[in-house]
């Protein structure tokens, strides 16, 4: 064999085992993730069963109820039956895209109540998540890059102290400052016009207080950890060849430290984008935002649990995914985890 036919023979067997090991590492990914998601849901199911409250007591509170009454009401519930069991039915339902019906709105299926919910929820914390990307990572790149700066150090107090805050308590002093400026409850207004135009004026008006107080949170995030990235970068042997070629300071940040400073963010960014659909149950409250924060608000009072098993199912679902994802995605921007 000559040695152009080897050294063909070598590239194709060190492209078949990068093929291999793609294909490896996914699979080894989406086990992981289906195995993830199977831990949530037993431990969820096994955990509201805790709760204290009866459901059935619950939803015959305002009504005369006998014994017998009671106990019917349990058996077309499925709660008199053994926990065991009740496990193994909710399961096979989960197999067929069955969540359930909800214990405190009888007959309403819980994918349907979520469905409805789910919009509401990505409005509101997906517009506060894609504001936040943008303007921590800006903010991140100016504080790292000016480091020890009268700007460094005033943007980087301010988002150590919003990331502390409570979301809930945060709200509430917006409502307290904007004096009646915003709308303080619901995502519409009952005289708003019916055109699309002005419903669309209506909802965004709605929107105000609460996007911006879980954008003053979630940007703080990325904000400390852009700044943490980029400074790990600041001292780079590829920083200071770039700047011996005579490139403009700009041009350096912007083509060669940013970059690489993004990788580590990838993986915050994906996972809150995971937490789109988690919503924020405690600005959801404070708002009275029609989402799935205020659904679970609303199903932890009953206890209503196939509302609460199902929002959680989709929630750990969807987190679950976008982790899985942001791996995946890393290992496509960083050369050098596909090679270890």
């Amino acid at each position: 064999m000559t040695a152009p036919e080897q050294a063909a023979v070598l590239v194709d067997a060190s492209e078949h085992r990068g093929g291999t090991g793609t294909a490896r590492f996914v699979l080894k990914k989406v086990v992981e993730a289906a195995v993830s998601i199977l831990l949530v849901i037993v431990l969820f199911f096994f955990l509201f069963r805790l709760l204290p409250g009866d459901p059935v007591a619950t939803m015959v509170r305002e009504r005369p109820t006998g014994p017998k009454q009671l106990a019917e009401l349990r058996e077309q519930m499925g709660v008199d039956k053994p926990v065991l069991v009740q496990f193994g039915q909710y399961l096979w339902g989960l197999l067929h895209g069955d969540l359930g019906t909800s214990y405190l709105v009888r007959g309403r299926p819980v994918a349907d109540m979520i469905a409805e919910r789910l919009w509401p929820t990505i409005l509101l914390v997906g517009s506060a998540t894609v504001l936040a990307v943008v303007l921590g990572l800006w903010l991140g790149t100016r504080a790292a890059w000016r480091r020890d700066s009268a700007f460094d150090r005033t943007q980087t107090g301010i988002a150590l102290t919003l990331w502390s805050v409570p979301q809930f308590w945060l709200g509430l002093i917006l409502l307290v400052a904007t004096n009646g400026l915003f709308p303080s409850r619901g995502m519409h207004s009952p005289d708003a016009a019916p055109d699309f135009f002005s419903q669309t004026l209506d909802v965004l008006h709605h929107l105000v207080l609460p996007c911006v107080t879980l954008l003053a949170v979630f940007y703080a995030q990325y904000m400390l950890i852009m700044r943490s990235s980029l400074l790990g970068e600041m001292n780079a042997d590829y920083l200071t060849t770039a700047r011996a070629k005579g490139l403009r300071d700009d041009l350096v940040r912007r083509r060669h430290a940013v970059p690489n400073a993004l990788l580590p963010t990838t993986t915050l960014v994906f996972m809150q984008f995971g937490m789109v659909v988690s919503g924020a149950v405690s600005v959801e409250a404070v708002f009275s935002w029609p989402g799935l924060g205020q659904l679970t608000y609303d199903a932890l009072h009953g206890p209503d649990l196939p509302v609460l098993q199902g929002v959680f199912v989709v929630l750990a679902g969807a987190v679950v995914l976008m982790n899985l994802l942001a791996e995946l995605l890393y290992r496509v921007l960083d050369p050098r985890v596909r090679t270890s």
